[in-house]
Order: structure tokens, then C-alpha cells, then sequence
């Protein structure tokens, strides 16, 4: 299995084979620099743990500086964990300190895409479930985006039931996406062009794998 990091930059359209123009978003990924190679027999599961990005020395704890010393000011560190050593594959004759670009995908192939969606705050069921609301006429006067019962007259005993689709906090979870096709790659910009729309905002942090 092939894998990356990358960040959100932007959507844009691009031309296809046949000349038809395409959605496409803009990641610019990599390169990661491995940080670590667990073993089953040493840590209990095989992974590759990867760090991309940069950011202030002064933001890192003694504890990541010791872990990463001499490979870089990392913003993200993030896990591979292998599944039949797919992973472990990928990475065959590398060490502590390679770098892996985008080299390693083509253009026309297919992958998954993991990235956290958009936070949107406290919303009300209409927004956020996608509730009908109340009625609009006689004599309903508030009751429009209420949510109505919240079934306290259930075999519940008057509380409220698991798993009830109520008001909260929406958006801003991890969200991933399979069969997305790779549209275009540039290795001297480090970007990837993938066909249709990634979750989360510009900036956001993009799983790429493969």
C-alpha cells in the first residue's frame, strides 16, 4: 500500500483524455519523512510512522524533539499501521530518515482520501439531520425548525433514548473517501490533482493512500 500526507489547497477543473473538463482537488503532498518502523516484534504491530510539514522549534515538547532529533521540526506525525504488510512492503530497503514523494502514485489510478470535514458549530436538527421542521400554517408561530417529540413517552421510562437525533456540535469529523482517481501529478510542485471534492477546509490535512 502506497501512502502520503498532504495539505487542502483548492479546487479547480482540468481537461481529461477525451478533452472533457473535470472537478479536481488540489493537494499539495509530501514529501514525509519516515520517523519510525514498528515491528511486530518489538512494538505488537508492524507500521510506518511518518512526519510532514514544519513548525516552530519552541511549539515541540523534549519528548518529540528526542523522538525526531536530526530528521526535522515536524507539524504532523502521523502512523501507517500495515494490514498483510501491505504497508511494510511499500517501504522495503527504506530507513529512518527516507523520504517519500509522490513519485510512488500515477496518474489514472485509484485511491482513498481521509481528511476532517468542516466544523459548523451548534446546529439545530434541521441542519443538521435534515428534519423537516414544524408546520408552516395554523396558527404555528415558532415551531418551524423544533424538533418535536424526543419520544419521552416510550417504554424508556420518560428519559431520553440512545442514540437520539437531537441539537449539537456538526461537522469536523474524520471522513474518508475511496475510489477517488488520481487526475494529475506535478513532482516539482509536490501536487496532486484527485478527480472530486476532499472533505474539510483549505489547509486541512489529507490521508492519501493507495
Amino acid at each position: 500500500m502506497k501512502f502520503i500526507l498532504g495539505i487542502k489547497k483548492n479546487m479547480t477543473q482540468v481537461f481529461d483524455d477525451k478533452g472533457n473538463v473535470r472537478p479536481v482537488t488540489i493537494v499539495e503532498a509530501g514529501p514525509i519523512v519516515i520517523t519510525q518502523i514498528k515491528t511486530k516484534a518489538v512494538d505488537g504491530y508492524d507500521a510506518v510512522q511518518v512526519g510532514y510539514g514544519t513548525k516552530k522549534e519552541k511549539n515541540i515538547s523534549k519528548a518529540v524533539k528526542g523522538h525526531v532529533k536530526g530528521l526535522g521540526n515536524f507539524r504532523y506525525i502521523q502512523e501507517f499501521r500495515a494490514y498483510d504488510d501491505k504497508e511494510i512492503k511499500a517501504v522495503a530497503g527504506m530507513k529512518v530518515g527516507d523520504k517519500i514523494d509522490l513519485s510512488a502514485f500515477k496518474e489514472g489510478e485509484t485511491i482513498t482520501v481521509s481528511s476532517i470535514s468542516k466544523g459548523k458549530g451548534f446546529q439545530g436538527v434541521v441542519k443538521r439531520h435534515g428534519f423537516k421542521g414544524g408546520p408552516r400554517s395554523h396558527g404555528q408561530k415558532h415551531s418551524e425548525r423544533e424538533p418535536g417529540s424526543i419520544s419521552g413517552g416510550t417504554r424508556e421510562g420518560g428519559r431520553v433514548p440512545k442514540m437520539m437525533r437531537m441539537a449539537g456540535r456538526m461537522g469536523q469529523d474524520t471522513t474518508t473517501i475511496s475510489g477517488l482517481k488520481v487526475m494529475q501529478i506535478d513532482t516539482t510542485t509536490n501536487e496532486i490533482a484527485v478527480l472530486g471534492a476532499i472533505a474539510g477546509r483549505r489547509g486541512t490535512l489529507v490521508e492519501i493512500t493507495g
